[in-house]
């Protein structure tokens, strides 16, 4: 397994409409993911243990991005289910309701999403300000592989909060870590 990093934010480029199928049972587009202030999409799998390290805290920030800043979160996995099995959309709905995700969880089968919005890992968070221009593409903390300590600085949380805040993310990012999206061979 390899770990990579995504590139920096390229400020102002648009968010990509999609129309994916959701664990809960919802067909999901952009306009409907929106938030008064916001959107966080986030590319994660179920099988990353990147992305292990990070769900208590990812519940968390998500939770209160959506309650206090007006900023909603939608997680999106795009991985190849038949060489990733963990990453089936009947596994996604069990770990939607296991951990009890407050945001839609959906399935990019086809991989067309992720090829327009160009995710490098999982994670891979993209933040948008209200008027869909991307304003972040960094990581949630200085967690791994393992948690970071619980004092860790909150990079993500604070630039979206700056975002709902101005509509504009910070100058300085640190990009995500984690594992290679896994694409179909062609």
């Amino acid at each position: 397994m390899v770990s990579l990093n995504p590139p920096v934010c390229d400020f102002g480029t648009k968010a990509h409409d999609f129309n994916l199928p959701g664990t809960d049972g919802q067909n999901w587009t952009l306009e409907k993911c929106m938030g008064k202030k916001g959107l966080l999409v986030m590319f994660i799998c179920n099988h990353c243990p990147f992305v292990k390290a990070i769900h208590s805290r990812l519940l968390r920030d998500t939770a209160e991005l959506s309650k206090t800043l007006g900023i909603n979160s939608v997680a999106i996995s795009s991985n190849d289910v038949k060489e990733y099995p963990e990453d089936s959309f009947e596994n996604m709905c069990l770990l939607a309701k296991e951990l009890n995700f407050d945001f839609p969880y959906l399935l990019d089968e086809s991989q067309d999403i992720a090829k327009k919005f160009g995710p490098i890992c999982t994670p891979d968070f993209f933040g948008y300000n209200n008027r869909q221009e991307l304003q972040y593409r960094g990581r949630l903390d200085a967690s791994n592989k393992k948690t970071a300590p619980e004092d860790a600085k909150r990079d993500l949380f604070d630039a979206m909060k700056q975002i709902s805040q101005t509509g504009h993310g910070p100058k300085q990012q640190i990009a995500s870590i984690g594992c290679s999206i896994k694409w179909k061979k062609i």
